[in-house]
This record gives structure tokens, sequence and C-alpha cells, in this order.
């Protein structure tokens, strides 16, 4: 483990892209150890890691995002969050966070969502007076909603690589989802009353039934995904599917603002972001091969296990080594690395694996706000074009918010399985 972890984490160190690292320490691992005959089994082992017909919702997911991007969502979104909450002092902030919270039912990745949001909001917060470190913040970890609500891509390679399903997994982001996002706004109105921030300009009257009008498509999706996942009307992938459909039919003929050319660049973009996660899978499936050899998930369980055996400290055990490598991996390669060790743990920790999946989701996810390798604290810093030091440090507070959801997701069975037990 020590060896395949090291050659990993240098592939890392000398920029190799995350993909090619986990390939790379596989590769180097079997023929260091003696198991060059096993070799034959690495095109094998990647080509069966990605043919699975799940699989198939990650590319529709990512498409009906871009799609609804394209179709100019974001800004009907922003207009409806500032005709809410927009006339309280510091309401733009609280806009920032709605906005992100209804983004989410399309994006269900915090990085398009920081990219989306922070586009629109950063510079006219920054216009108003709001510190620009501040507002990048707040961007930030309020992107961490994407992967929460449903259709959220982490929780679909959760449920892809553990075999959980992943409608519940849907269902159990919602709650952490909600309160993550109350917690949110409320600091940012203690904030905006504390420092006095400013109050955004009103929305004209006769703008407003249309700005309502024009959000609900984005209210409805995440709604229709789950609803209709759960009753049996559609599997997941279908339901992606449908989503591509709904997301075309929302931009050609509702918003009427989708063009042949937003469609062409819809499909580049979610073919070299598809392309890019499958590789990852594809790759994770001969991580979990090159473990499985040593039986090093077993190791480093029962490793674990020698530390102690209650399930409360396993779990702090635990979320402190999701925490650890959310500083310094990707959350899918956070995750391909630590879903084996899960699955040897739990039978001792005795968590429902849809608690896990919100557990693991949420935790790593706070990785992405954290440096020296949060992706979501680079986006929204150049946007507001401010150094990566200040915007952490303006995201600690929140960061704090995010560790009470976590612990409250981790010692809580209900606000995770809540919903899914009801729909059951």
């Amino acid at each position: 483990m020590i060896l395949y972890l090291g050659i990993f984490f240098l592939a890392l160190l000398i920029g190799m892209p995350v993909a090619l690292g986990l390939g790379a320490a596989s590769l180097v691992y079997l023929l260091i150890e003696g198991h060059g005959h096993l070799l034959v089994a690495f095109p094998q082992r990647m080509i069966a890691g990605i043919d699975s017909f799940l699989l198939l919702t990650i590319p529709f997911f990512i498409l009906a995002g871009n799609l609804m991007g394209a179709a100019n969502l974001t800004g009907h979104i922003v207009r409806a969050a500032q005709f809410a909450v927009g006339r309280i002092k510091g309401g733009l902030a609280v806009v920032n966070v709605l906005s992100s919270f209804l983004l989410s039912g399309s994006s269900g990745a915090a990085t398009s969502e920081a990219a989306a949001v922070g586009g629109i909001m950063i510079p006219p917060m920054k216009r108003d007076g709001y510190p620009p470190a501040y507002a990048a913040a707040l961007t930030a970890v309020g992107s961490l909603l994407g992967p929460m609500i449903p259709p959220s891509l982490p929780l679909i390679l959760f449920g892809v690589l553990t075999g959980t399903s992943i409608g519940d997994l849907f269902l159990a982001g919602i709650l952490p989802g909600l309160l993550l996002g109350s917690l949110l706004m409320a600091y940012a109105l203690w904030k905006g009353r504390r420092e006095n921030h400013p109050v955004a300009a009103p929305i004209p009257r006769e703008e407003r039934r249309g700005i309502l009008i024009a959000t609900l498509p984005a209210v409805v999706l995440p709604i229709f995904i789950v609803v209709g996942i759960r009753s049996g009307i559609f599997t997941p992938t279908e339901a992606a599917g449908v989503a591509c459909i709904y997301a075309l039919a929302i931009g050609f003929l509702v918003y009427r603002s989708l063009t042949w050319e937003k469609l062409r660049t819809s499909f580049y973009d979610t073919a070299t972001m598809s392309a890019g996660v499958m590789l990852v899978v594809a790759m994770a499936s001969m991580t979990g091969f090159v473990l499985g050899i040593e039986s090093l998930p077993q190791k480093v369980a029962a490793l674990i296990l020698g530390l102690t055996d209650s399930p409360v400290l396993l779990v702090v055990l635990l979320n402190v080594i999701l925490l650890v490598l959310g500083l310094f991996l990707e959350p899918l390669a956070a995750m391909v690395l630590i879903i084996p060790v899960l699955n040897a743990l739990s039978p001792s920790i005795g968590m429902d694996p849809v608690q896990m999946g919100v557990m693991v989701v949420l935790n790593l996810m706070i990785g992405m706000c954290t440096p020296p390798v949060g992706l979501v604290l680079f986006i929204v810093g150049s946007i507001a074009r401010t150094p990566i030091q200040a915007v952490a440090r303006a995201a600690l507070p929140m960061l704090g918010l995010c560790i009470i959801v976590l612990v409250l997701v981790a010692t809580l069975p209900g606000l995770s399985l809540f919903i899914p037990d009801l729909f059951r």
C-alpha cells in the first residue's frame, strides 16, 4: 500500500493527471512486486470498469447540465433569487447561496456550479462593496450544494462503485443539502447586518411574473427526476436521458436561447468532461484489482480495527482520514482509494450504505474548498481576481458550518435516511 500510494503521489507532484497517475501507480506496482504476468489483465479490467449501464447516467446528466447552462438557466435563477431575497441587508450574498441551491438541480457538480454562479454573482458583489475574498468564498462553499442535491455526479459514482441504490442516494442528499444551504444563508444574513452590507436593487414589478415563470424549469427538473426514479417510471440511466430531452425542449421551446452553435459546444464539453471521468473510473477498476491482489483493503481495515472496535470511534477516524485525503486528492481519486477500505470496515461500523454515501461525498467535497488542491478555490479566486490564501481564510467560518452538517450526517441517520425511508 505504501509503495502504491508513494508512486501515485509522486505522479501527482510531477503534474500527471489523476487518471494517468492511478494507472501508472498500478502498472509500476505490478512490475516491482513481481506480478508482471498480470499485465495482460490491465486493459481487460479497464474495459470491465466502465462496462456498466449505470455509468451512462454520467455523460447524460453532464449534457443536461451543459444544455441548461447554454440556455442561460443560471441568469434566470439569479434573477428569481434576487426577487425572493434581494431586498434585505446583505441580500446579494443570500442571492448567491440561493442561486447555488436552485442551480444544483441541473449542475450536479461543484466545479460547474462555482463557475456558473461565480461568473454572474461575484462581479456585482464586488461592485456593490462586498469584500472580493468573501464573495469568492461564499460562492465556493455554496457550490458544494451541487453534489448534494440530485442529480449529483459524486453520489452517482459512489452508487456505481459500491452498488448502492442511486435513487436512495439522491433522496438522502436532499435534507443535508437543505440544511447546509440554510446555514449558509443564515451566515450571510448575520454577516450582512454585522458589516452593513448593501441592499440589492429592486426587481421592476413588470418583470416579476416573467422571472418566476422562467425559473420553474429549474425547480421542476430535480423533482421530476427523483419522483420518476423512485416511482419506477424510469431507471436512473433513463432519467438522465429524459433530463437531456427536457433540457433541449426548455432551451429551444421555452427560453428560445439555445442555438445550434451552443448545442455543438455543449456536446463537445460533455464529451471532454465525460472522457475524463470515465478514464478515472477505468483506472479505478485497475486500482481495485491491484489492491485486491495483496488484500490491502482488508489489511488497512484490520489495522484500523486494531486501534479500536468502537463504531463511534471508527466513524470519527474514518472522517478524519477522509478529510485528510480531501486536502490532497480530487474527490473521485480519494473515493477510489477509500471505498475498498470502506467495504472492509462496513460490517464493524454498522452504518447504512446510503448514509455512508452522503457522509463520504460531503466529506470529500469539503476538500474542494481547502488548499492545496481545492479546485473550487482556484475557480472562484480567478473570477474574483483574489489570492487563494485570502479566499481560503474567508471560507473558514463557512467550512465550519459544513463540518457541523457532516457531524450531523454521521451521527443522525434520520437526517439522510428520512426521505428514502419515506419513499419506501
